[in-house]
């Protein structure tokens, strides 16, 4: 028995056309699972079928509002109705705003109180939304996975951005409390974890970290490199190894836990 099987399985993946939820898709893909990419504009999901489809056919994509209740309930009848089931749940939607990050002339009392909102509506509730009503389906079902994003910024005080770790920190305590409600009102086969990345290079963060005139790393990503461990930053497709064990039976008794992916930062005093 491969334990580790994951061929067949039907993935939603939230986000499904950003960087990091089309790595995963990418991965999942090639290891046989039947990915579904969700994303909030055609031009998006239509950009992501194309190019997965060059890996393999076993894919499908829907224009879906993470955070609007009946965009997610159109959406699930409609993967029900295609696909029958649904097995797994990574909630990859979530950014950052800039008027919830703290500018470095700035304090915590410059902070857009408006952005600060809008960016817990999209970690959190971009989470817990997609979470009840597919988890729904898994509930009839009796088994499913969940997996969702937390990040390095929720278990440490990682300076300036304040309204992205205050999301991700309610993210690790969502997860933990699902993971229990799930397992006790309905079974041991709906599991909830989470991965916690550590420092990766994005589109969103690369003025924080790379200076555009020299392209070396700014007084920021000097910090957290020496934070680092492993010194460097991580690779998008290092989150897979844990995602695929996370979503197969090798973890079917794991629950309710946030796996840090990280190169060493949370374990390191700086010291």
């Amino acid at each position: 028995m491969n334990l580790f099987n994951v061929e067949n399985k039907v993935v939603l993946i939230t986000g499904g056309g950003g960087v990091l939820g089309g790595n995963m898709a990418e991965y999942l893909l090639g290891q046989g699972a039947i990915v579904v990419i969700l994303d909030y504009k055609d031009e998006i999901v239509d950009a992501a079928i194309n190019n997965l489809k060059k890996i393999n056919a076993n894919v499908a994509g829907f224009v879906c509002n993470a955070m609007d209740e009946s965009s997610l309930k159109e959406t699930s009848d409609k993967i029900i109705d295609k696909f029958g089931k649904i097995d797994v749940l990574i909630n990859a939607a979530g950014g950052n705003m800039p008027g919830a990050t703290i500018a470095e002339n700035q304090t915590i009392f410059d902070v857009n109180i408006d952005h600060f909102k809008k960016v817990v509506d999209l970690n959190l509730f971009g989470s817990i939304l997609p979470s009840l009503i597919f988890g729904k389906e898994m509930v009839k079902s009796k088994q499913g996975v969940i997996i969702n994003i937390s990040s390095m910024t929720a278990q440490s005080a990682i300076t300036r951005v304040v309204g992205y770790s205050a999301s991700k920190a309610a993210i690790d305590n969502y997860t933990k409390w699902l993971a229990v409600e799930l397992a006790l009102k309905f079974g041991e086969g709906l599991r909830v974890n989470a991965i916690a990345p550590g420092f990766f290079i994005g589109n969103q963060n690369r003025d924080l970290l790379i200076d555009k005139e020299t392209g070396n790393y700014t007084d920021r990503g000097d910090t957290i490199i020496r934070n680092t461990p492993m010194k460097r930053f991580g690779e998008t497709d290092e989150l897979n190894g844990s995602i695929h064990y996370l979503i197969s039976d090798a973890s079917k008794f794991v629950t309710g836990i946030v796996v840090p992916i990280d190169g060493g930062f949370s374990a390191f005093s700086g010291v």
